[in-house]
């Protein structure tokens, strides 16, 4: 009896542990006022957030770009710049030089690039993996704008059947570990 009732209950188990990839990611894009690109990734990002620009979205895109970080000996935010001047929809795209190094830290960076717009919705793009815990983060540290998620999908960095992909399942990992840390810890500071 106790090996059958064992046996259930590593079933239930395994059958959630498929879930874990699927439960992180949230893809609901609204139209809003602004497009927010999360720092932390520099191609597929971005490229999400101009196809989103470009199909109306929003009418506008902050592009967070760390502002300590070098790429060799040129600022990063000096890249980021470079790259949208070199776009159609450059005086639709604006750099928002963050300095926090964690999801945290940049929604008061986020917060200090929108505030200049007179923004009320906002379009968060960010990875897959990061898309649930980003606008957990963002809703409860800046209620006063109501955003939405869209997932940019990278099939190099993670995908939801995480067992299947050695990187996939060291994100869904990572990025289960940040979660939990957000609920318990960093959302009751």
């Amino acid at each position: 009896m106790r090996i059958r009732g064992l046996l259930v209950l590593l079933l239930i188990l395994v059958a959630l542990a498929t879930q874990a990839g699927r439960f992180l990611v949230v893809d609901e894009p609204q139209k809003s006022d602004a497009i927010i690109v999360l720092a932390g990734e520099t191609s597929v990002r971005p490229a999400h957030a101009l196809q989103l620009l470009r199909q109306g979205m929003a009418p506008h895109v902050f592009l967070d770009v760390e502002a300590r970080d070098l790429v060799y000996d040129q600022r990063l935010t000096d890249v980021a710049q470079r790259y949208t001047d070199s776009l159609p929809e450059r005086e639709r795209i604006s750099v928002c030089p963050i300095t926090g190094l964690s999801t945290y830290a940049e929604s008061d960076d986020v917060n200090r690039c929108l505030q200049s717009r007179g923004v009320h919705t906002v379009l968060i793009v960010t990875s897959a993996s990061h898309s649930r815990r980003a606008l957990r983060i963002f809703r409860h540290r800046l209620p006063q704008y109501q955003f939405t998620v869209a997932a940019a999908q990278d099939p190099t960095h993670f995908g939801t059947f995480w067992w299947t992909n050695r990187e996939w399942a060291k994100t869904t990992l990572d990025e289960w570990v940040k979660l939990t840390w957000w609920e318990a810890v960093d959302r009751w500071r």
